[in-house]
């Protein structure tokens, strides 16, 4: 389903560098269709600002921190399913193309492409229709070609929590950032421990890494 056609149409973007966000703000603004709405730099902030901001269209970065890009993706599409979600990364991995396509992403856009290519991919959004970086060839790919995450069934809430430790905040600051106990933290923790039989941080983090989530 397309939005409406001549309506200015709401885009919040998601993004952790500054001179990004200012170059897509510029951009935009000389594009009389879309309205930048406000501007986050965490993916733990994603959600409230949908909410307070009701966007048409995010801009979203892959490479966020506090929480995954593709779990941002699925946390969002599983609230608003008419939420146009357009990708715009440097991961030129195919393989992340393909999960954020399969999480709910409409549109899939390189960092290092042109200007129009993100252009048509926020146009062909507004249109409901899928859009691809022609410098990706994800048709191409196999299902199993995403290392490492079909291996360790990990919930979204365990995904966040392994990211953040990776990123190096203590047990206390994973529990402030996630509005959720200590205790439960904890728990979270030796679960992944288990789960990915690692027995210390630095275990944990290279887990992180390979699941693609730093």
């Amino acid at each position: 389903m397309s939005l409406a056609t001549g309506a200015v149409l709401r885009v919040l973007i998601v993004e952790d560098h500054s001179l990004l966000i200012d170059g897509l703000r510029h951009l935009l603004r000389r594009q009389p269709r879309y309205e930048v709405v406000g501007a986050v730099s965490s993916g733990l902030d994603v959600y409230k600002a949908c909410q307070d901001l009701s966007p048409d269209i995010v801009l979203l970065d892959l490479g966020l921190p506090g929480m995954d890009g593709i779990d941002v993706i699925r946390q969002l599409r599983k609230r608003w399913t008419q939420l146009r979600i357009v990708v715009v990364t440097a991961a030129a991995e195919e393989w992340r193309g393909q999960e954020a396509r399969e999480a709910g992403a409409m549109a899939y856009v390189l960092k290092q492409s042109p200007q129009q290519v993100l252009l048509a991919a926020l146009q062909h959004a507004a249109l409901g229709k899928p859009y691809i970086d022609p410098a990706l060839r994800l048709n191409s790919l196999e299902p199993s070609s995403s290392p490492a995450n079909n291996e360790v069934p990990l919930t979204l809430r365990e995904r966040q929590v392994l990211k953040l430790v990776a990123e190096g905040h203590s047990n206390r600051d994973v529990a402030e950032l996630l509005s959720i106990s200590l205790k439960t933290v904890e728990t979270h923790r030796l679960n992944l421990m288990r789960k990915l039989d690692a027995h210390k941080a630095t275990e944990l983090t290279h887990w992180a890494r390979r699941l693609g989530l730093i």
